[in-house]
């Protein structure tokens, strides 16, 4: 899910023997209603292969789905659970410049969808730290009361863990609520704040009424068919690449999955909290410097699925928004691409990285 495969099976190939016994025959013929049963119990079976998509189911840890830089496990005890946080931590490709650089993910993707981004910053000389927040990606799934000043606190523990004192967090989506959440509770950290067409530029609540959790949960248990999945990502760019691909995918092997429950479960109360717990009311509080890189064309919003499109109307105007953000975020800088939809360091990955090099080369000062 919002780099090249890995682990893909070499494409050259030995010469079938030119006669099969009947033995072998039996054989291949078990391995194959072998590998049918593990497979059709999942969702991606019964809607049928994409153009070359494995059949296989994948667990809601992703376990087997690589990622571009080694993956480590950070514990935390919430609610009387113990749960393990995925991260990533990328030394500079040289000396360094002794600054770090935290990325954080949106509600549909999760850390190693940032990879340009990371080598990037990497061959800058930055160190990245590119968490996988707890109910995403690599991390555990638990089903706790979720909310932006936990995961804030996770991540803070995560950098106290790193040895890292402070870092520019550059936030997309759903991260970019979190990011003002963590540049709010976390002034003296946080050099930069770089907001990537994030959601929450608009309190929700104005036009969408709330969801009881168990509709969110229900909707979600349904996300199983990958042509639906496929238009769901689709909303996210202006043209769809073959590389989106891979967010199809995930979403849809992980339908597959004995454990599909608890994750849907852990991204309805993900849903939920983004409705429930607004940022826009803490823009005009933000006091670090600010960077917000808006494409024009994005109309993301959440409520697709909860209530009619036509109460969405209205909903989603990033040109407006980001102008609107600038103008209460104080000595923000604002930066408008024209011809790019929600995901910029995906779309227009160039000209995001050198707007954001540029950026975080200015002002501001980190301290390690």
């Amino acid at each position: 899910m919002q780099n090249e495969q890995a682990g893909r099976p070499s494409s050259r190939h030995q010469k079938e023997p030119q006669t099969v016994t009947r033995k072998q025959l039996f054989a291949r013929a078990a391995l194959l209603f072998a590998g049918l049963a593990i497979v059709g119990s999942g969702a991606w079976a019964q809607h049928g292969r994409s153009a070359g998509v494995p059949l296989s189911p994948l667990g809601i840890g992703m376990e087997e789905w690589p990622y571009p830089f080694p993956v480590r496990l950070l514990p935390l005890e919430i609610e009387g659970q113990q749960v393990r946080m995925a991260y990533m931590d990328v030394a500079s490709m040289d000396a360094g410049n002794g600054r770090a650089v935290l990325l954080l993910h949106g509600k549909n993707f999760y850390g190693s969808y940032w990879e340009t981004t990371i080598r990037a910053l990497a061959q800058a000389g930055y160190r990245v730290v590119v968490p996988d927040q707890v109910g995403f990606g690599k991390s555990g799934k638990p089903e706790i009361s979720y909310s932006f000043d936990l995961m804030a606190a996770h991540t803070a523990k995560l950098l106290d863990a790193l040895g890292v004192q402070s870092v520019a967090v550059v936030g997309h989506s759903m991260g970019g609520m979190l990011a003002v959440r963590f540049a709010r509770t976390y002034p003296e950290r946080t050099t930069h704040l770089v907001l990537e067409n994030p959601i929450g530029l608009e309190d929700y609540r104005f036009q969408i009424p709330p969801q009881p959790l168990e509709k969110l949960y229900r909707q979600e248990l349904e996300q199983t068919d990958p042509e639906k999945i496929r238009a769901f990502y689709r909303r996210y760019v202006t043209q769809w690449r073959p590389e989106y691909e891979r967010f199809v995918e995930v979403r849809s092997r992980i339908a597959g999955s004995g454990e599909f429950p608890r994750f849907a479960k852990s991204a309805a109360l993900t849903s939920q909290m983004i409705y429930q717990q607004p940022v826009r009311h803490e823009f005009r509080l933000i006091g670090v410097p600010t960077l917000l890189v808006i494409g024009q064309r994005d109309r993301t919003t959440i409520g697709h699925g909860w209530v009619p499109e036509e109460a969405l109307k209205g909903l989603g105007d990033y040109p407006r928004l980001g102008k609107d953000a600038q103008r209460d975020i104080s000595g923000s800088r604002l930066v408008e691409l024209s011809d790019v939809a929600h995901i910029p360091h995906l779309e227009a990955p160039e000209t995001f990285h050198r707007t954001l090099l540029d950026f975080l080369s200015s002002g501001g000062s980190n301290k390690r």
